[in-house]
């Protein structure tokens, strides 16, 4: 096998993951039965409320330890958390980079300064992160930034700009990938991670809206803010290796290929109990790819679990780990897409965003936001080549 240390066999659920299942499938029929929160896709809603209902469950930094507000549970447990509240459409925008990205970078680089002034606040519901990597002229070339940090009495002063940056505007804080050294040729070299303030002075942001006038994407300008030396993630110079791990995350969990999955739930509903011939085919094929995805992310979470022996270890501590993730979100985008084409073909409906008919309300959803899939994380020629490189580097 090319990739040591994460096995893509089968794999059961324990039990406690089981059970855990069913409480949180009760928790949200309650929510929908109530009226909490209405399910929409293409993206994650924020909604404050929600979270806090969340977090109140254990739900939000489920495997940090308990000293920084943690349960200590698995990996494992908080896939089924995050693959249930993906197939109801949950509004988790407000907890989901703090969760995912934010809370397990700081604890993997963080002083014990800043593990203990964010990490509470996230697993409580009461601090939202946004991640500032992007930027004008270099999306998924991150090694090709141009924000800049220079060295001042007690901090840095920051100026560039951001974009792409999901829920800047709601969010607290965000973490910024910046260069704080001289370039040496090599453009991976003098980077490096601070957190700054969203409400700092000299930082500007500004909405950018989807054709049918939704916002959540947004530019950030910093302009000579101050970043005071206890805002350092990790060590400085050290921000790539810190950012492709953050990424890896990023990549490998289920959202990757469960955002249209309720989608293909409500076009099963209308196709009925008869299909045709057709229907059964395509739906057929997505349902094998569905659980190919699943298992192959479940099983990267299952690495990801302490007490994995020696090569699982590796695997979680190293960058191999990138590459399995990296293969999870390739074809996850295209497995995501193909289920619009799926519903759009066997449908064959003009749907409108104000559609009564979840269906019809759900396809118009992800049409408007279907282009992002193949770009966000990561466009797929970046990651074909990742993989690619991994591949011929195994067979040498």
């Amino acid at each position: 096998m090319f990739f040591e240390g994460v096995d893509f066999s089968a794999l059961e659920l324990p039990p406690a993951a089981q059970a855990l299942r069913e409480e949180v499938r009760t928790f949200l029929r309650s929510e929908l039965a109530t009226g909490a929160f209405t399910p929409h896709l293409g993206h994650t809603e924020f909604d404050a409320a929600f979270t806090l209902k969340v977090a109140e469950r254990g739900w939000i930094g489920m495997t940090w330890p308990k000293r920084y507000g943690g349960a200590e549970r698995s990996y494992l447990e908080r896939f089924v958390v995050t693959e249930e509240l993906l197939a109801a459409a949950a509004p988790c925008a407000a907890h989901w980079f703090g969760d995912r990205q934010t809370g397990p970078s700081l604890l993997r680089y963080g002083s014990e300064e800043l593990k203990q002034r964010f990490l509470p606040a996230i697993a409580r519901g009461e601090c939202y992160f946004a991640l500032g990597m992007s930027e004008p002229g270099s999306g998924s070339d991150l090694a090709s930034v141009r924000t800049r940090a220079e060295r001042v009495a007690g901090g840095w002063r920051v100026t560039g700009q951001k974009v792409w940056t999901s829920w800047a505007h709601r969010a607290h804080a965000f973490f910024v990938l910046c260069r704080t050294a001289p370039d040496t040729g090599n453009r991976h070299e003098g980077l490096s991670q601070l957190i700054v303030d969203l409400a700092a002075p000299g930082v500007t942001v500004r909405p950018i809206r989807f054709m049918n006038g939704h916002h959540h994407f947004n530019e950030v300008f910093l302009d000579n803010v101050f970043v005071s030396d206890e805002m350092v993630v990790g060590e400085i110079s050290q921000g790539w290796k810190q950012v492709t791990s953050e990424l890896a995350l990023e990549r490998s969990g289920p959202e990757r290929y469960m955002t249209t999955f309720p989608l293909l739930v409500e076009l099963i509903r209308r196709m009925g109990a008869a299909p045709d011939a057709r229907a059964r085919e395509l739906v057929g094929k997505l349902s094998a790819r569905l659980w190919s995805l699943r298992r192959m992310s479940l099983a990267i979470a299952l690495t990801l679990d302490p007490g994995r022996g020696a090569q699982q270890g590796a695997a979680r501590a190293g960058p191999d780990l990138a590459t399995e993730a990296a293969l999870v979100k390739d074809m996850g985008t295209f497995f995501e897409r193909d289920i619009i084409e799926a519903a759009r073909l066997l449908a064959a409906v003009e749907p409108t965003p104000d559609a009564t008919d979840t269906f019809e309300r759900y396809l118009a959803e992800t049409i408007v936001c279907s282009p992002v899939a193949t770009i966000r994380g990561g466009t797929t020629e970046v990651l074909r080549t990742l993989i690619a490189r991994r591949l011929l580097g195994a067979l040498k």
